[in-house]
């Protein structure tokens, strides 16, 4: 059961102050810690504020670099490669966003890699500002672990490879963001947190056998979506997000949670399409909204909530979070508390 809310200008000055404690500037720490509060007020509960105590184990333990400077490699008209530094992902993920939607302006469409990086919170994060500009977003990454097994496999060679997409609409952006995995690992560990059991067809064991207690996920694997299609899915990402970039993939990738002291490599990557090289905007805006609607007015199944279309509730969510703050689980509160008393700053 959740707490009283609390203002999310409140959890930013804290994550930053967390940050700053461990050498982390002032200016990068609060872009992170805004971002981190940007996934809570948009529902992402699994990559905001929750990520803090990873973020931090590995800056302590000099697995991440605190005084990182993202910057790029090379560069065409319409493509860039960027070296994140070791540093906290969200910095060279923003970076890259704006980037590319510079470059989509330009030739109509950007795309920019990320290698050296590190866990940036939700894809989302990096799909939205496009759509909001009049374009598409696009955007995905290696897995920050390696949860999942080759399809008919038992080794852990792959993450959850999320992906995610952002299209402009009506009140509420198109946003597609998801794991190719049927449930992505943030919500067995926020699973585990609150002490809640998990659904049977989220993780088996290597008999096979289904998997329901998260605490015992290191006994077993992450099943991917569709079977076969999405390992296949979760290949091409690795290839796009990772070999591309010169990134980690397959047995490379460390797990930035069990090794605190090892940089991580992680690649990402964003890309943005502009709407206008294609045709006129508000066309595709009025076309778009009218299939959403069409979607949104099918007749549900019995035993089925109406339908939705991905992206709907987001933002009528994150207003009322900005206005009313952000519900926090006692549990995520005690580990709050424990990060501050472990580095000797301000609680909440």
């Amino acid at each position: 059961m959740a707490g009283a809310p609390v203002p999310g200008a409140a959890l930013a000055e804290f994550a930053a102050r967390a940050f700053t404690s461990l050498k982390v500037p002032e200016g990068d720490a609060r872009a992170v810690a805004e971002l981190m509060v940007e996934a809570d007020r948009l529902g992402y509960d699994t990559h905001g504020l929750f990520r803090l105590r990873q973020y931090v184990n590995r800056l302590r333990d000099g697995g991440c670099n605190p005084a990182a400077n993202p910057h790029v490699l090379r560069e065409t008209v319409a493509t860039a490669l960027i070296d994140g530094d070791n540093g906290l992902g969200q910095l060279a993920m923003a970076q890259a966003c704006d980037l590319a939607i510079i470059k989509a302006r330009q030739a109509g469409i950007g795309w920019v890699g990320v290698r050296g990086g590190n866990h940036a919170g939700p894809a989302a994060l990096y799909v939205r500002p496009q759509a909001r500009a009049g374009m598409i977003g696009i955007c995905a990454a290696v897995g920050s672990a390696n949860h999942v097994a080759p399809y008919g496999g038992t080794d852990l060679l792959l993450g959850t490879n999320p992906i995610a997409f952002a299209a402009p609409g009506g009140a509420d952006p198109f946003v597609l963001d998801m794991a190719t995995t049927v449930a992505a690992m943030g919500k067995i560990k926020t699973l585990a947190q609150k002490g809640e059991p998990m659904p049977e067809g989220w993780m088996v064991g290597r008999d096979g056998k289904p998997l329901t207690d998260p605490n015992r996920k290191d006994e077993g694997f992450l099943l991917p979506i569709g079977g076969p299609k999405g390992y296949g899915l979760a290949m091409v990402i690795g290839l796009l997000a990772g070999v591309l970039n010169g990134a980690a993939f397959g047995s490379d990738v460390v797990d930035f949670t069990k090794d605190t002291e090892s940089p991580t490599n992680t690649g990402q990557f964003v890309a943005a399409i502009d709407i206008a090289a294609f045709g006129d905007l508000g066309d595709f805006t009025a076309t778009a909204n009218r299939v959403f609607a069409e979607m949104r007015a099918s007749t549900p199944l019995p035993g089925y909530p109406a339908v939705r279309v991905p992206g709907d509730g987001r933002e009528a969510a994150r207003t009322q979070r900005v206005a009313d703050g952000i519900a926090l689980h006692p549990a995520l509160r005690a580990e709050l508390d424990r990060i501050a008393q472990d580095l000797g700053i301000a609680a909440l």
